[in-house]
Order: C-alpha cells, then structure tokens, then sequence
C-alpha cells in the first residue's frame, strides 16, 4: 500500500469480504488492536498484536458470526493523514446465528508506519453506537446500505437514505450529530 486511503480501504474489503490474506496488504506484521466497545450489542476482545491475531479476530471469528457485512469509512483520508487518522464508520450486517441485524457506528483510530507502504501499525476501534433490529428488515436495511458508495461515503448521504425505523433512531442522532 503507498497511502492511508489504500490501505484502509483494503482493510474494509478484507473484513467484509472474509478475506484475511488481505490483511497483509494493510497492517504491519506487528501490528496492535484495540477495541472501545460503549454497547451490549457486540462483543469482542479489548486488545491484539500480530497480524495472525489480528486476521483472526477481525476477519475470521467476525465472517463466522456475520454475513452481509457492509463497513463504511464517513471520511476519506488526505496525504495530511499519512500517518495518523481518525474517521467515524457505519456497519451494518446480519448474525449468521438468526438473522438479526446489527448497525452501528463509531470512530476508527488509524496509526501509519512512515515507510513507502504506509501499512496500518495500531487501530483503535470505538463501538459508539450499536442497534439490534429484526431479520425480517433484512431487505430494507440492504437496500439502503447497498445504495451507498462503497466504501466511502458521508454521514449525510448515510442519513439521507436511511429507513425510518425506530431502532435506527440512535444511529441516525449519532451520524447526524458528524455533521
């Protein structure tokens, strides 16, 4: 990777694709975790290290509890980010288990080595907001998140389209709130 755009663009496509071998493209080998999750609705492990870790807990454990995973990033990086970058997200996916839908947003935390390859050395994921809704709204919910542009997009061409649902209501006060 030559840019903080590639690279966390390949991070998406690998964690949303089920593609661990992609990850390699992203993060360093060395690379480290962490996870600030303010919500019931998701779980996972507060930190890692390694790329092997890091394969396994973001792409294979999330591809075997999740399917229909779309993440997006609300803003891309410039070169000014080459080597710290902050962004909010928005995922949406349904639970292999039964269906159920989870959406959620939250602030990724992005740090660069200073080499040509720009590969991710730390991420710090914040879970700031997660709804579990039905897997009856499975159709509107794809709907809309498959109309977005993958996988950069604003938080108001999130808004704009989303289905009005109550239990989008938080995610939907939170992305509003990005501005």
């Amino acid at each position: 990777m030559s840019s903080p755009l590639e690279s966390v663009t390949t991070y998406f496509h690998a964690k949303d694709g089920n593609r661990p071998f992609l990850m390699r493209h992203a993060f360093a080998e060395d690379a480290r975790l962490e996870m600030v999750v303010k919500t019931d609705a998701i779980s996972f492990p507060s930190t890692a290290s390694g790329l092997p870790e890091l394969e396994e807990i973001l792409v294979r454990r999330f591809a075997a509890a999740f399917e229909n995973v779309y993440t997006f990033g609300l803003r891309p990086p410039t070169e000014a980010d080459r080597r710290h970058f902050t962004c909010p997200w928005l995922v949406a996916m349904s639970a292999r288990s039964d269906g159920a839908i989870r959406v959620g947003s939250g602030l990724y935390d992005w740090r660069f080595s200073s080499d040509a390859n720009c590969l991710v050395e730390k991420l710090v994921i914040t879970i700031d907001v997660m709804e579990i809704l039905p897997a009856g709204e499975l159709a509107g919910i794809m709907g809309w998140i498959t109309a977005l542009p993958y996988p950069w997009c604003r938080p108001a061409e999130v808004v704009q389209g989303m289905p009005h649902l109550e239990k989008l209501a938080p995610v939907e006060r939170y992305l509003k709130d990005l501005g």
